[in-house]
């Protein structure tokens, strides 16, 4: 699995009135860095939105000063979406995950509406990363049961 990664330096302007990272620069980071994630999988950029960010919690605190490194990659691919996962991880606290996220994209034919991809995210033998596969897997089924209801 092909994963990307983009360092920041947290500045002051980064900050928010605690002295630590503001959320919405994160997200801004985050959503970015999973964008690049998605585009570089698709092949282009120009036809991929994103629609859904799963939540962000931080574990740990970041400051002025601190490097944070974010790693992304396409945890699961629908047939004209991918869900990318993002991880942001600093030198700070070697070896842990300060936050992590998904962040669902969906390609667009010319028409502006969504469109297949082609792309097959095979189940990773990692069990780490089969772990997401599965997570994103349950909820493809359970969102398309939930649109078949609707549709009765």
């Amino acid at each position: 699995m092909e994963k990307t990664h983009v360092s920041r330096l947290v500045r002051l302007a980064n900050l928010n009135h605690h002295g630590t990272l503001f959320a919405g620069e994160t997200a801004q980071w985050m959503v970015e860095a999973c964008f690049v994630a998605a585009a570089k999988k698709n092949g282009r950029a120009d036809n991929v939105v994103c629609i859904n960010v799963q939540g962000l919690q931080f574990r740990k605190p970041v400051e002025s000063g601190d490097i944070v490194d974010i790693e992304s990659f396409v945890a699961y691919a629908g047939s004209t979406s991918l869900t990318v996962v993002g991880r942001i991880l600093t030198p700070r606290y070697p070896g842990e995950c300060i936050l992590e996220t998904a962040v669902t994209f969906v390609t667009l034919g010319k028409d502006g509406v969504p469109a297949p991809h082609g792309i097959v995210v095979e189940r990773p033998e990692d069990p780490v990363l089969r772990e997401y596969w599965d997570k994103y897997e349950r909820k493809r089924k359970k969102y398309r049961a939930g649109k078949q209801a609707e549709e009765e």
